[in-house]
């Protein structure tokens, strides 16, 4: 964000329903106050402090003049102003790191992969009560509930899905066996603490019993599968990730939402992308973000399946395995905003309530492919 007018979409699971763009300079003295004594007395830490903002972009030599925002999203996890920070205190152990992430995306920009430039960092939590990271604007398209008129033809529907799949044979391309990326992640035993560290979460996170969720914890131990070969993975690799150029033929502009970058199995990306892929006939779940893909003229999950395989050595066979550790990953990490929001930590968020049902969904749809395997 510089100064001038910037954005706000919070990424991770994303509402469906677009949210007007209003681009202003007034603090709101709620989320966005102009200085940090103005927060004396609010309920909730604000999520924006304009002076502060000011002093660091004014330190890295980004923009001049007021500092204007603008809403573009309604996310559910980390908050972006075209700065990116994490959501308000507490935070879960090791989550939400902006500073890793930026660094991460720095890392792969060097690799040729299509991400925002980095344009500060900030590691001082004084300034807005966590580290965040200043990124560039990029003019392009997220894909949710509609395409761009531009790209709305059949064969850029068709298209759509074999860029979605060739970014992430590129991402899982990358070399991380050397350099800085290598010490991103240990690829052994990614598989096995994926497991280990959600099925402890799922405590700490809820407040109700669901027996599904350590039936599938069980069923993922004894059927794991022997990861092939490690690779840089994203983490929440799905099209709501993406963003398009606005002109066709459909171009990847950036991929977004590095938080759960790591080094380990690459089809831990393609079982979360076909898991949460929308397509005729698939049961919706609070993670089947971009229903648009359900149209006519776009690939099916099977196609991205196909593509994928076509380009790779890996064996396929236990994808369904990937993606019921996707969604049973998903379930407890949307449990744990559903129980911020029962804790007042969350005002105004119209996603976590129906997290109540949406929490169960996504493991009956775990359930039903684990049952594929």
């Amino acid at each position: 964000m510089g100064h001038g007018p910037a954005g706000v979409e919070p990424s991770g699971a994303r509402d469906r329903r677009p949210v007007e763009a209003v681009v202003t300079t007034e603090p709101d003295g709620v989320e966005v106050v102009q200085r940090q004594r103005d927060a004396c007395g609010l309920t909730h830490q604000p999520l924006l402090v304009l002076d502060a903002v000011r002093d660091l972009l004014d330190a890295h030599g980004i923009g001049e003049g007021p500092i204007a925002w603008q809403r573009i999203g309604a996310g559910q996890s980390n908050v972006t102003y075209l700065l990116r920070r994490g959501p308000r205190p507490p935070l879960p152990r090791s989550a939400h790191d902006m500073v890793r992430e930026a660094r991460i995306q720095q890392l792969v920009c060097r690799e040729g992969l299509p991400v925002p430039e980095i344009l500060a960092v900030c590691e001082d939590e004084s300034v807005l009560g966590v580290p965040f990271y200043v990124m560039s604007a990029l003019d392009g398209e997220v894909v949710t509930d509609s395409l761009p008129t531009a790209l709305d033809s059949r064969s850029d529907r068709a298209a759509i899905g074999a860029v979605v799949v060739d970014i992430l044979l590129r991402l899982h391309s990358v070399d991380v066996t050397h350099g800085e990326l290598s010490a991103f992640g240990r690829p052994d035993g990614y598989l096995d603490r994926q497991v280990t560290r959600f099925a402890g979460l799922w405590s700490v996170n809820s407040r109700r019993e669901l027996p599904l969720v350590d039936e599938l914890a069980q069923w993922l131990s004894r059927h794991r599968p022997m990861s092939q070969r490690p690779a840089l993975v994203h983490g929440d690799y799905r099209i709501g990730n993406l963003m398009f150029e606005r002109i066709p033929p459909a171009r990847v502009l950036a991929v977004l939402d590095w938080e759960m970058a790591t080094l380990g199995d690459p089809l831990a990306d393609l079982g979360y992308l076909t898991a949460t892929w929308s397509e005729p006939g698939t049961m919706p779940t609070p993670l089947h973000l971009s229903p648009v893909t359900g149209l006519p003229g776009f690939a099916t999950t099977a196609d991205l399946t196909e593509l994928y395989a076509a380009a790779s050595a890996l064996d396929l066979t236990p994808l369904p395995w990937y993606q019921t550790l996707a969604l049973w990953k998903a379930a407890i990490f949307c449990e744990a905003m559903h129980t911020r929001w029962l804790d007042g930590e969350r005002p105004g968020d119209e996603f976590a309530p129906a997290l109540a049902d949406g929490v169960p969904l996504l493991l009956e749809q775990a359930l039903r492919h684990a049952n594929e395997l």
